[in-house]
């Protein structure tokens, strides 16, 4: 069993409700300048999460989290970790077929911009994390 004291205590919740509360070995998460891997011991942060990006939680055993994240903010203090989400999915609720005929769909129309540009990346997102999680290759 992991030592606690390598630990983080992270939790991960969006407007609508609390998705993830539990201890980690890592997590990592899209910035604006790029991926931070977090480790216990890291420095203070208060980070913004890219729009449409998947956050992945690895767990004291070694197995994975993968959550959808669509906007928010993360923040990190001694061995807590908070992820603020406008919106969040964990990688089982996602109805990976709804999500590939939603970028059918988006694409299908051709030109993408604005709201619809925001919808694909969503859909690319939900796809990525749900295809990862289920063992399938997002390429």
């Amino acid at each position: 069993m992991a030592d606690s004291g390598k630990l983080l205590n992270v939790a991960v919740v969006s407007a609508e409700r609390a998705l993830w509360n539990g201890q980690a070995r890592s997590l990592v998460a899209k910035t604006p300048e790029g991926d931070i891997g977090i480790l216990a011991g890291h420095e203070p942060v208060l980070a913004l999460l890219v729009e449409s990006s998947p956050l992945r939680i690895e767990e004291p055993d070694g197995s994975k989290v993968l959550v959808a994240i669509h906007g928010g903010f993360f923040s990190v203090a001694g061995s807590d970790v908070n992820v603020i989400a406008e919106v969040a999915e964990l990688a089982e609720d996602i109805d990976l077929e709804r999500a590939q005929a939603a970028l059918a769909r988006i694409q299908a129309d051709g030109v993408v911009d604005g709201e619809e540009a925001s919808a694909l990346k969503r859909a690319e997102t939900r796809i990525q994390v749900a295809g990862v999680a289920k063992g399938i290759s997002a390429h």
